[in-house]
């Protein structure tokens, strides 16, 4: 009985030693900028630490910045509430602290916000900065210009400037018309654009070919050649994408029946209809008389930098977004 409880303890302490070897160290809070993956170049930290050093002298929000080369087996989203919780960012009594936390291995971003400023900063703001402002200057490997830009872009919003917001005027009109330009990997857009186009390619050339019902198809389509390439090609590729089918569907629907292999096709079509309709059953059809086949009645089928700065003792909320890059 005591070697299987002894046992049963090494497997818990054996456990917590992985959770702390797979967990993410939370640094020291040795200034405004703590550049762990060495992401930044000096001056920009040194730049960026005065811009929020003044911010803090303006409002007293202490907004800071954590750059880690790896989580490890952390999400980003619990590890920056960790590293809120140990720096304690914020006056207390405000929790008006932000922090923007950086990964360049994994390539994610996330601001996680103080309560006391998630009504400035809501969810959407984090998350359009991140997206039109600080992921396409990363990808372009101008971090220095990311975190600037993307910091002053939440000071302004911060400080009642949000019309400044770098990317605010493309939100606006993102959310004003309801679409919204993809922003999947490239693995996904080749999926979804194997998918989307395969099937409605698929009924397009049957409609292309198929007499009759075929101008149904053609305005059965128009909306999901509208609305379902957004996904993988955007707003505006979609707009060319459907102005082509537009116009494309009647074009080729009317020249087709004119060459010849469509004469030729549509002419063996018919004989081999006839041919069957005169066979069905073994019975002949004539003018003048009817006569019943010797045959019997059969079926057919077919098949189908460091400066003096700590913590003031303020509080995360939860609040924030994250954004990959």
């Amino acid at each position: 009985m005591m070697l299987r409880i002894q046992r049963v303890l090494a497997g818990l302490v054996w456990l917590a030693l992985c959770g702390i070897t797979l967990a993410a160290d939370v640094p020291m809070l040795s200034g405004r900028v703590v550049d762990n993956a060495e992401l930044l170049t000096p001056g920009a930290r040194e730049r960026i630490s005065a811009a929020l050093k003044a911010h803090e002298a303006k409002t007293t929000n202490q907004i800071a910045v954590l750059t880690i080369p790896t989580l490890g087996e952390d999400n980003i989203e619990q590890y920056a509430v960790r590293v809120f919780e140990q720096w304690k960012l914020g006056k207390k009594g405000k929790d008006n602290g932000l922090l923007l936390v950086i990964v360049p291995k994994e390539r994610k971003i996330r601001f996680e916000v103080g309560r006391g400023l998630e009504g400035t900063v809501p969810d959407v703001v984090a998350s359009r900065t991140i997206r039109n402002v600080i992921a396409p200057a990363f990808k372009a490997n101008q971090f220095d210009k990311g975190v600037e830009d993307g910091l002053a872009a939440i000071i302004q919003q911060l400080e009642g400037n949000a019309s400044d917001n770098p990317g605010a005027k493309d939100e606006a009109k993102d959310a004003s018309s309801g679409f919204k330009d993809p922003n999947l990997p490239m693995g996904e857009r080749i999926l979804f654009g194997v998918f989307i186009f395969g099937i409605i390619g698929l009924f397009t050339v049957i409609g292309i070919f198929t007499p009759g019902m075929g101008w149904f198809l053609y305005f059965f389509l128009i909306p999901f050649w509208a609305l379902f390439p957004i996904v993988v090609v955007g707003v505006k590729a979609t707009m060319a994408i459907l102005g082509v089918y537009l116009v494309g569907f009647p074009a080729a629907k009317l020249w087709l029946p004119r060459t010849q292999w469509y004469k030729d096709k549509t002419r063996t079509t018919l004989a081999d209809r006839r041919r069957r309709g005169r066979d069905f059953g073994g019975v002949n059809h004539s003018r003048d008389n009817w006569s019943s086949s010797s045959g019997s009645w059969g079926s057919s089928g077919g098949g189908g930098s460091s400066d003096s700065f700590s913590g003031g003792g303020g509080d995360s909320g939860g609040g924030g977004s994250s954004g990959d890059f």
